[in-house]
């Protein structure tokens, strides 16, 4: 990987806070855990959850990303992060152990659960905003017994406008839980 200073981070943004908080508590983070962040984009839920965990895999397809994301862990001296350049699928079938796992992206997403739930991950968090991909996740979930819960998370920030505060809404988030004993 690249260790120069990256150009900015990739497209896609970072996982805003408010929904980053709530992808943490489902997950229940165990000190013990090796946890993967599939489509690690902006590498933001790696440098959240490294310090609550034994090891962290970051993956992306993307160069740009894993070059961020590597980047991020060097300054935040975050050494239990291990970024790797590939597809989720072709990743997770060089992995024999992980204990939990969030996804950020869908691209063979099908794929991707069928692959944890051979792996028996214990808990899955799954972020999204198209209804197709929480189509997708649930029912593939359930085919494995994995499905927990969705959470539409519909967040607003305030701002000022005149003399007074208004609210503008973010997009909603589908936080899709599932894990092993669901």
């Amino acid at each position: 990987m690249n260790t120069d200073i990256p150009a900015g981070p990739p497209a896609g943004g970072p996982t805003k806070d408010e929904i980053l908080a709530i992808s943490l508590f489902k997950l229940n983070l165990s000190p013990d855990d090796i946890f993967a962040d599939l489509g690690c984009g902006t590498g933001r839920v790696s440098m959240e959850v490294a310090p609550l965990v034994k090891r962290v895999l970051a993956v992306d397809r993307r160069v740009e990303a894993c070059n961020w994301t590597e980047w991020e862990a060097q300054n935040n001296n975050l050494s239990n992060i291990s970024v790797f350049h590939d597809d989720n699928r072709t990743f997770l079938s060089t992995i024999d152990h992980l204990d939990s796992v969030f996804v950020g992206g869908s691209q063979g997403l099908d794929e991707v659960i069928d692959a944890l739930a051979e792996l028996k991950v214990r808990s899955l968090v799954i972020n999204a905003v198209m209804l197709e991909t929480v189509n997708t996740a649930v029912s593939c979930l359930k085919k494995h017994g994995m499905f927990r819960e969705v959470v539409m998370a519909q967040i607003s920030r305030s701002y000022s406008i005149g003399s007074g505060i208004m609210f503008k809404p973010l997009d909603p988030v589908f936080i899709i839980c599932g894990g092993t004993g669901c």
